[in-house]
């Protein structure tokens, strides 16, 4: 009795297992669609990249002043008040 229950456990966790690795298998893209993917991504626009360059150089600049700054911007935006 014991044996078989060994024997069903480990048939159930290889299943599990294999289950697992399949839909894995499944979900990943395959080469093609990785050239898709790749070819859609913003990195691959040059007016998207200089967008979000432009957008970046704003963010640290105002990160910049704000670290500068010894006012706390966090409280005038509306913020809780402790």
């Amino acid at each position: 009795m014991s044996r078989l229950r060994t024997v069903v456990s480990s048939t159930a966790i290889v299943a599990v297992l294999a289950f697992g690795f399949g839909s894995w298998f499944v979900m990943t893209p395959r080469e093609e669609e990785r050239k898709v993917l790749v070819k859609n991504m913003p990195e691959s626009n040059p007016a998207k990249m200089e967008e979000m360059r432009k957008r970046n150089a704003l963010m640290m600049q105002v990160l910049k002043e704000a670290a500068q700054s010894k006012d706390n911007i966090a409280r005038d935006m509306g913020g809780p008040v402790k």
